[in-house]
């Protein structure tokens, strides 16, 4: 009788096929602040893997911070082969971040399934940038290590056993019932036996934003010449009216550091050869070393298929997958033989004559012309976890080809992902509304990855104009002309304009190049979300919390979703005008705030209602905020080069600021040769007096003359 109660036992368990089995998750502080959990047998091949992600030195001299979190409220269950991991919420806090979106910022109760593809107008998870990444307004970032597509919850499920369930209400009698309740979890279901799981603590947001951008080495440090402007010409043009183009700018008196050039370089594309077509471009190398005269260099698009005409076709072949894009082989870029057969390519073909980067285009998705989920790929991994990283895979190997010259590179690409940070790329797609594109920069800064609102065509000189601010603050100042042929004085109406922001671009090249090396250094975004600024929200006058449960579905939300206006660096405040705005509302964070133009007290934490005029995208500074500026000029300074600096003192506080500098061109910074001089301004004797640290010996001084300017005294 025993015996056959044992068997019915394990006929009825095994008849169950969704039983949950716990698994235990086991935590390790592996940096100051940052732990790692693994439960069950997570998949070899992941998103760091990918990357070949490396801890920023930086890492060891952080803070030591507790656990941010209840370890025994994380928990993972085992459910048919899929991982489900369960992470608690508190009823005050919002969430940011799970990829690059572009319609919403406050992430809070969305559902999404993180997948590589192109944006196609809905916040779904599927993104260029599917990064599972997400920060809490709490101070605590997680990360889940994993390069499958992921089915995230994000507050929008409530467990029957729910320690802090939401209240029951009766839809006919109480008014406030609401159709989506309260949940105390984000949960994640990831198709794999078990999970890699990161947590990051503070204690602000933008500290935990920092150590996940320094887990993978820190942020990118592009090249002086790569901040500064760049055009992409007509897809068909050749190597005269690239010429031409870039003569035209400078009789002009534009600003131009590289040009790209669109699909007709080379001699076939879609699929691609990756040789230069000999009709349009019948001597690249000194096309290339003439335009280098010029002050500008060339950047080549591409996409990675490869095309039976290709002459790399016959020995990448084995090492490509099943299915065809465009009827050119895929390279399976997990493979070292590949990789060493497509970037050899390019370093004979294109970086050894002195090409300076890489727009690698359709790396993200679409499906009607990516390789299928069925597809197979030579390496074993799956189709879903090289789609995942392809975007990651030409980024590493690119720039690790680039670094092997010695040569800063600065690019587009079309996808990227957890682990991307240290490559120099920013995002880019088709999609063109104004509007979506800030949203992006906004998310970018919780991602990890960078994103360009690039200008291509108008249809007035209004929307040429309002697109054309944006891009000047932003991570590439680019027109990209390669249907339209429009060049930045197309509209005579508004050239004036064009051109005096194309020189204050220039003009702030020392600030950009400072904030890029404090995302390099310390993992702090160039371009972030306003909810990362200390005292944004917090005392607001004039600014009431949304209680319409249409507009704000969790009154835990503290501040209300801010989609066009964000910081740039440490002390700018950016909030662009669109095509038919004459008007708009800035929200001020606490403290006083000044005109950066003027150095007029615009406000002191509150709501301010601008009316800017049509010549300037408003933009405001921090009281005690410092600004680097250098000489307009029509290219970026050169290794070895000197450079006036004038600095600009806003408000009435002390300020302070580490100004960056090294060569500006190779990987020597690596190696230890680069320099902060601190800058102070200080008020004696009741006016305010600048002075800045002496250069250190043997290290790089590209500074020149030296002046002050106090904007608001």
């Amino acid at each position: 009788m025993r015996y056959l109660c044992h068997v019915l036992s394990i006929l009825i368990l095994s008849s169950i096929p969704a039983l949950l089995f716990g698994q235990i998750i086991t935590w390790k502080e592996i940096h100051p602040g940052i732990w790692k959990g693994t439960a069950g047998k997570p998949d070899a091949y992941d998103l760091l893997k990918a990357a070949e992600a490396t801890a920023s030195p930086a890492l060891a001299r952080l803070p030591k911070q507790d656990f941010p979190l209840d370890q025994t409220a994380i928990t993972c269950q085992l459910n048919n082969g899929k991982s489900y991991v369960r992470l608690p919420l508190q009823r005050d806090e919002q969430l940011y971040g799970f990829g690059l979106n572009f319609q919403t910022i406050h992430q809070r109760g969305r559902i999404m399934q993180l997948h590589a593809d192109h944006y196609g107008k809905s916040d779904n998870g599927r993104t260029h940038a599917p990064v599972p990444f997400y920060v809490s307004s709490l101070g605590y970032g997680v990360f889940v290590n994993s390069a499958k597509y992921i089915d995230v919850y994000a507050g929008s499920g409530v467990r029957k056993d729910a320690k802090n369930p939401p209240k029951v209400m009766d839809r006919n009698t109480d008014k406030n019932w609401e159709a989506h309740p309260y949940s105390d979890a984000v949960e994640m279901l990831i198709p794999a036996e078990g999970i890699e799981i990161y947590v990051f603590a503070g204690p602000k947001p933008v500290n935990a934003i920092e150590r996940f951008n320094l887990m993978s080495g820190g942020g990118c440090l592009p090249p002086r010449w790569g901040l500064g402007f760049t055009q992409r010409v007509h897809r068909l043009y050749t190597d005269e009216q690239v010429k031409q183009e870039a003569k035209a700018f400078e009789e002009k008196g534009y600003p131009l550091d590289f040009i790209g050039l669109e699909p007709g370089w080379q001699s076939k594309s879609y699929p691609c050869t990756f040789e230069w077509d000999r009709t349009r471009f019948p001597d690249p190398a000194r096309f290339v070393k003439e335009m280098d005269q010029m002050g500008v260099k060339i950047n080549l698009w591409t996409n990675p298929y490869v095309s039976p005409d290709a002459a790399i076709y016959k020995n990448i072949a084995p090492y490509t997958g099943t299915h065809t894009v465009w009827n050119g082989i895929v390279p399976d870029l997990s493979m070292p033989q590949a990789r060493k057969i497509l970037f050899d390519q390019f370093e004979k073909e294109h970086v050894r004559i002195g090409v300076s980067g890489y727009k690698i285009d359709e790396v993200d998705g679409f499906d009607s012309y990516l390789w299928p989920d069925v597809a197979t790929f030579p390496s074993g991994h799956s189709s879903e976890q090289i789609r995942q990283t392809y975007g990651l895979l030409v980024q590493k190997h690119s720039f690790d080809m680039f670094r092997r010259n010695n040569m800063r590179t600065y690019g587009l690409v079309r996808a990227s992902n957890a682990g991307g940070a240290p490559f120099p790329y920013v995002i880019y797609n088709d999609n063109y509304s104004h509007e979506d594109f800030i949203t992006a920069l906004i998310n970018s800064g919780y991602t990890g990855v960078l994103w360009t609102p690039e200008v291509r065509a108008s249809k007035t000189a209004e929307e040429w104009l309002r697109r054309f601010q944006t891009v000047c603050f932003s991570p590439m100042a680019m027109i990209n002309a390669w249907s339209s042929s429009m060049q930045p004085w197309t509209f005579p109406e508004v050239a004036p304009q064009i051109k005096a922001l194309a020189e204050l671009r220039m003009q702030m090249m020392p600030y950009w190049y400072t904030e890029f090396a404090k995302y390099h250094y310390n993992g702090t975004p160039p371009f972030r979300g306003m909810s990362l600024e200390e005292g944004f929200g917090m005392n607001v006058r004039k600014e009431k919390t949304p209680t319409n449960l249409q507009d704000n579905p969790y009154e835990e939300a503290v501040t209300r979703e801010v989609k066009d206006q964000y910081m740039a660096g440490e002390y700018l405040l950016v909030a662009p005008l669109f095509t038919g705005q004459t008007t708009r509302k800035v929200i001020l964070p606490k403290g006083k705030w000044y005109d950066f133009y003027t150095g007029k007290l615009a406000g002191d934490g509150e709501v301010i209602t601008i009316t800017p005029g049509m010549d300037r995208i408003p933009v405001f500074v921090k009281d005690g905020g410092i600004i680097p500026m250098m000489p307009a000029s029509l290219h970026a300074p050169r290794a070895g080069q000197k450079t006036d600096i004038e600095i600009r003192h806003y408000g009435q506080k002390n300020g302070s600021y580490r100004l960056y500098d090294d060569d500006g061109e190779t990987f020597a910074y690596e190696k230890g040769a680069f320099a902060w001089r601190t800058i102070h301004v200080e008020r004696a004797g009741g006016r305010l007096k600048g002075s800045i640290s002496a250069p250190e010996n043997g290290k790089p001084n590209s500074v020149g003359n030296v002046t002050w300017r106090f904007m608001t005294e």
